[in-house]
């Protein structure tokens, strides 16, 4: 099994990104860590506070302003999602584009400034 474990501010603002506008659903949830389904590498939610007190690992309150991955989900239609988003308020970081190998390939902003790329399959 994979993880990754995103902290979070908000819990609510990530959990209205990701479950409702992104339409991930909640996988298993315990106070405020919350596993979502995204098949066989699970994407986790926790808050900066609770992982600070289970952990004691000096988590900062806000996320960094130096962006150093990204999160990438395969979509059936980017040009629809990114609409969406940005219809309920979603920063859009990079419209679709499609790249010289055929993929369209768009970047938004999750409640925390993650990038999250939306992409079409390769297939």
């Amino acid at each position: 099994m994979r993880y990754n474990i995103l902290y979070v501010t908000d819990l609510e603002k990530s959990l209205t990104f990701y479950r409702d506008l992104l339409g991930i659903p909640i996988k298993v949830q315990h106070g405020t860590y919350t596993e979502l389904d995204t098949g066989a590498t699970i994407l986790a939610l926790n808050t900066r506070e609770s992982v600070r007190e289970l952990t004691n690992l000096p988590v900062p309150d806000k996320a960094s302003s130096s962006q150093t991955f990204e999160l990438g989900f395969v979509v059936e239609d980017v040009i629809g999602i990114v609409e969406h988003l940005r219809e309920n308020g979603v920063s859009v970081l990079l419209e679709p584009i499609i790249k010289p190998w055929g993929q369209t390939v768009a970047y938004v902003a999750d409640p925390d400034g993650h990038f999250i790329e939306l992409c079409s399959s390769l297939d």
